[in-house]
């Protein structure tokens, strides 16, 4: 009974500060601008199923997207194991789904499968991004955080998945021995090999000490695992979902229109224009900072993976341009939780911090961009840095007239000339003279 009432304990706690934890990022994504992306359901629910299920934009690059594959199936397979050791931490019961015989018996042997690959994979992503050193493991914005968290996800699932194997190893011998508690259930084709011969040399107490740490040990690991994803780029394992349902359904090549000035325009062209009811005059152009973005670019920047798959394809950032979309994306969520924080350190309002996004945004970055959408054409989960590149030039421009000089000498021209070279109109037709 005390170890079910510290079970519950420490689920509860768990779970309250999960929760709290969500809560603070659905508030801040809602910090942005609203925009409606609830049309075409049908496609949307496609979307998702094949992106974010399915994995398909993945798969252009087939040994990551295996390896990815295989720990993807891990994390969402395996948590059906994690359900019965909540039902037996809570009722002091042990394998309650045992009850399904050959089912269950199938379920666990591939439970355990899937736990060994998650675990083989896991070592050949360290590999990759510390001893082969891939090329889009080792930019600028990986140093520090970003570089911990990646390794320590990576080390906390070896360690879970060598737990629930060390578990059930000395569960099976066990049950072979007829200790009460034990009931006889579950195939175990991996721990029976890997782990088995070494633990038969163990007393009955020594397994049945084992066992039960390594079932705490695993739980335990997966309510710390669970806590920690609010602050690491893994969190992509939940917002990958809604984020690929939301995505842009329209043509990667169709710039949004800002709505506010085509309506100025139209005021200023047409003297018999009706004013629409409610038209308020537009107080400002761009994104200044992270609240002029839309709660869709939001939910990009804390669904990034940081996989810089985006920054491998972009030919600025190969020609040595200092513009990575992948920092764009990082840079949005860190001044987003940066925004929160001065939110929770102000009673909910916001102090200014004489901060914004272009604070962490250079205009080096902002003007390399081409706008061509390799970044979007590749992000595996349907993200978009050229969008809130695009916004940020826009409150360059139009708020405080900044530009590189030849896009300042094509606006001096379009002015002057109505087109973008420095001649009259009248000259335009001279060509066909010779």
């Amino acid at each position: 009974m005390i170890a079910q009432i510290l079970f519950i304990a420490l689920c509860g706690v768990a779970t309250y500060f999960f929760a709290k934890n969500v809560g603070k990022i659905r508030r801040n994504i809602l910090l942005g601008k609203d925009i409606d992306l609830t049309d075409n359901k049908p496609e949307r629910w496609k979307t998702m199923l094949k992106v974010a299920f399915g994995q398909t934009k993945m798969a252009v690059r087939p040994v990551p997207f295996v390896l990815h594959f295989i720990v993807y199936a891990g994390f969402i397979l395996i948590n059906i194991e994690v359900l019965e050791i909540l039902i037996d931490g809570i009722f002091g019961t042990h394998r309650v789904l045992s009850f399904l015989g050959p089912v269950y018996d199938v379920a666990i042997g591939f439970f355990e499968i899937l736990a060994f690959g998650v675990l083989v994979s896991c070592i050949v992503f360290l590999a990759r991004r510390y001893i082969v050193k891939l090329a889009r493991f080792q930019s600028p914005e990986l140093k520090g955080f970003a570089n911990r968290d990646a390794a320590t996800i990576l080390f906390i699932e070896i360690i879970l998945m060598g737990a629930l194997l060390k578990m059930n190893a000395a569960d099976q011998i066990l049950q072979a021995r007829g200790i009460h508690h034990y009931i006889a259930a579950g195939s175990f084709p991996i721990s029976s090999w890997l782990v088995v011969p070494i633990y038969n040399l163990f007393s009955t107490e020594t397994l049945i000490y084992t066992e039960r740490i390594a079932w705490w040990f695993h739980i335990i690991g997966i309510f710390l695992f669970m806590n920690y994803l609010p602050f690491s780029k893994h969190f992509h394992v939940i917002m990958a979902f809604p984020n690929t349902w939301y995505s842009n359904l329209k043509a990667k090549g169709n710039l949004n229109n800002m709505a506010s000035v085509t309506q100025e325009v139209k005021l200023m062209l047409d003297p018999s224009a009706v004013v629409p009811e409610g038209y308020e005059p537009p107080t400002s152009f761009g994104v200044k900072d992270v609240t002029d973005l839309t709660w869709k670019n939001l939910m990009d920047a804390y669904t990034c993976t940081e996989c810089g798959r985006c920054t491998s394809v972009c030919p600025q950032n190969q020609t040595g341009k200092v513009l990575s979309p992948r920092k764009i994306m990082m840079d949005t969520r860190d001044r987003l939780d940066e925004v929160g924080k001065n939110i929770d350190a102000n009673n909910g309002s916001f102090v200014d911090d004489q901060k914004n996004l272009h604070s962490y945004i250079s205009e080096a970055e902002l003007w390399a961009c081409n706008t061509c959408n390799a970044c979007v054409e590749a992000c595996p989960i349907n993200i978009n840095p050229m969008e809130i590149i695009v916004e940020m030039r826009r409150f360059k421009v139009m708020e405080q007239s900044s530009a590189p000089a030849p896009i300042n000498s094509m606006f001096t021209n379009m002015e002057n000339n109505q087109a973008p070279w420095q001649f009259s109109p009248m000259d335009r037709a001279n060509w066909t003279q010779e």
